[in-house]
């Protein structure tokens, strides 16, 4: 493995965890800023929207903020490297405490990016999340991106 090669993958692994933790502390420009601004964001897997950057960070960030909390796991990356572009697969376990649930509730996954290099450093143009397993879920709805209300209702 070249220099270059390693430099990039461990900037796209720091990406996934820039990601994690923009989620788990509210971060929502941060976590803007972890996709480029075409970017497409699916979470339809666990009853969430798709859509555009700018559509999906502000409905994640009005169904997340009454969450108490969230925390990203990112484990089993693998990277595959084509220049300026790579495909990224990872699994994600995620704790969370839900706001009228009992205990702590957890699911699972995996993540697909697509991501670039930018001049701004590697970005995500396309996410798709493939949510595996649950436990202690909310019951199953289909929201919209613009959808007003909550996980928690």
């Amino acid at each position: 493995m070249d220099p270059q090669e390693l430099q990039d993958r461990l900037e796209i692994t720091d990406l996934l965890h820039r990601y994690a933790r923009a989620l788990d502390t509210k971060d929502w420009d941060l976590l803007a800023s972890v996709f480029t601004p075409d970017a497409h964001l699916d979470y339809t897997s666990s009853g969430c929207p798709a859509g555009p950057r700018d559509e999906v960070v502000p409905w994640l960030a009005r169904v997340l903020e009454p969450v108490p909390m969230t925390q990203h796991l990112i484990t089993n990356v693998e990277i595959d490297l084509d220049g300026d572009r790579a495909t990224v697969r990872a699994l994600f376990h995620n704790p969370l405490q839900l706001p009228g649930m009992p205990g702590v509730s957890h699911c699972g996954g995996t993540y697909e990016h697509e991501v670039v290099r930018t001049p701004e450093g590697w970005r995500s143009r396309q996410l798709v999340e493939t949510m595996l397993w649950s436990s202690n879920p909310v019951p199953p709805r289909s929201p919209s991106p613009t959808d007003e209300t909550s996980i928690a209702d």
